[in-house]
């Protein structure tokens, strides 16, 4: 049995918290690039270097990508043979929050949805926790910001809609979206499972890094298939035209019912944020 201390996965998502808000991953970075080298709108190219000059300015100075800086979301993946000690995981966790957002000077944007008061300081995280078999202890760390997260949906189809019916609703809600999502996005999609499963599933297809190919060729065909359909819409970057609206469309999937075909699509903007760690 392995033992981890809280005090130490709340010094971890402290970190995590800081590091996720003001560093854009190389893999989003590359992407981006890649995007500018054959974007062919003259307003679109601007969009995209003001993208990168952003993140470039964010890392150097040690300040927010984007002054959203999100609700707090953390993946935990645990395994069997961990022992956590000296406290509450979720505390630690939140507490780990809590310091995050104060010791780097993010926005706090939790709040009541009842009373809409302002929580002050972040918390509490949305915790999604997997077992696994070991002694491992990973940590992602998420932060979401409402600009693209408002732009999701989850849609519960009959059967009969198939694959066709669910890529239409896929484009469909990317065009709705228009520029509100801050792109070029990435477009995390769950398929099948239930409702909350493919909820699930399109949040964590936003995890995987950009570049990387689908290990399942059916899925692999469909994003690029999906990506080459929103590229096509012309809204651009920024919303300003150009053939980049998208930087990657991932897809995850899970046996489901008989009777149905859930379909989730979970969008995030340009600043597409995560850091993780293991303990």
């Amino acid at each position: 049995m392995r033992t981890i201390f809280a005090n130490d996965v709340t010094t971890v998502v402290r970190n995590l918290c800081i590091q996720a808000c003001t560093i854009l991953g190389p893999d989003v970075i590359n992407q981006i690039e890649k995007a500018l080298g054959g974007e062919t709108s003259p307003t679109g190219r601007m969009a995209l270097e003001k993208i990168i000059q952003n993140a470039e300015i964010a890392a150097k100075e040690n300040i927010p990508l984007c002054q959203d800086t999100g609700m707090a979301v953390v993946f935990l993946e645990i395994g069997q043979d961990v022992h956590i000690t000296g406290g509450s995981l979720q505390d630690a966790i939140n507490e780990g929050v809590r310091q995050g957002y104060k010791d780097g000077y993010l926005r706090k944007s939790t709040l009541d949805p009842v009373t809409r008061r302002n929580v002050g300081d972040n918390t509490p995280a949305v915790i999604h926790t997997e077992i696994v078999p070991g002694a491992r202890f990973r940590i992602v760390f998420a932060p979401k910001g409402f600009g693209s997260e408002n732009m999701s949906r989850v849609m519960m189809f009959p059967p009969s809609a198939g694959i066709e019916g669910a890529k239409d609703f896929i484009v469909h809600r990317v065009i709705e979206s228009g520029g509100n999502p801050c792109p070029p996005i990435v477009v995390g999609v769950g398929l099948g499972g239930t409702f909350e499963k493919s909820a699930l599933m399109a949040k964590k297809a936003l995890l995987r890094p950009l570049g990387s190919q689908n290990p399942d060729p059916t899925l692999d065909a469909l994003e690029k298939e999906l990506l080459q359909k929103i590229n096509a819409t012309g809204i651009g970057p920024m919303g300003l035209g150009g053939n980049t609206t998208a930087l990657a469309v991932h897809i995850n999937s899970y046996p489901t019912h008989i009777a149905s075909l859930p379909v989730a699509v979970n969008i995030q903007c340009h600043s597409c944020r995560h850091a993780e760690a293991t303990l």
